[in-house]
């Protein structure tokens, strides 16, 4: 199932200008801040689908009848561009528990890559609500991989995957391996370029919000 938040207006769509833009992006603390307010917003969206209880809460007057969720998901994150929009989705559930996957790209040439995972950690997601988020769902090669590396970790009761911007391919790709899963996203993109880069995307979620880096296997390789 596709969630595309850009079907009709809201506040993610100034947002989405903003980190966007190449006027504006290369401020980093406020390309963080707008990632951060997306995964809140894109939070808020995925609770409304949620199950709840009611809670009787003591007021100064009386006693009154809330509705609270009726567990705590898990929120998994793929390092490093993950970050931000990960603090984002931890304002909306912030007593959710915590998953963290290290996943890169390994060039054999230009625009011939592999997914390499390097560290995971996660709590069990038997009978869970699970919220997968990655900024960029570009070729969907990254989501798949990481949600084939959590399946260790037991089988959740619902998946919702969490990107800002992704690609119709990556979309098409993610559903295809997994098609239980709901995939939410702020905007649909239609194509990529030959490195699988989104088009017009955004540039690389990582280096706006952190600076440049290389992977210590890309200094080794050449790539």
């Amino acid at each position: 199932m596709i969630k595309d938040l850009s079907s009709q207006f809201s506040l993610l769509h100034p947002l989405l200008a903003d980190i966007r833009s190449v006027t504006t992006q290369n401020d980093r603390a406020r390309f963080r801040e707008n990632i951060e307010l997306i995964g809140q917003y894109i939070g808020f969206e995925i609770s409304k689908t949620l199950s709840s209880r009611e809670r009787e809460v003591t007021t100064p007057l009386g006693k009154a009848q809330c509705k609270v969720l009726a567990s705590q998901p898990v929120i998994a994150t793929i390092l490093r561009a993950g970050l931000p929009l990960h603090m984002g989705l931890l304002r909306a559930f912030p007593n959710a528990d915590n998953g963290v996957l290290s996943a890169y790209r390994k060039h054999s040439d230009e625009t011939h890559f592999e997914i390499c995972l390097q560290y995971a950690s996660c709590p069990p997601l038997e009978g869970r609500t699970l919220i997968l988020n990655d900024p960029m769902l570009a070729t969907g090669k990254s989501m798949i991989a990481v949600l084939r590396e959590l399946q260790a970790y037991g089988t959740p009761k619902e998946t919702h995957l969490v990107s800002v911007i992704a690609s119709k391919q990556g979309v098409e790709v993610v559903e295809k391996a997994f098609p239980k899963v709901t995939i939410w996203t702020a905007a649909i993109d239609t194509a990529l370029n030959d490195k699988g880069y989104i088009i017009p995307g955004l540039g690389d979620a990582g280096d706006l919000a952190f600076g440049c880096g290389t992977h210590l296997s890309s200094l080794k390789t050449g790539s």
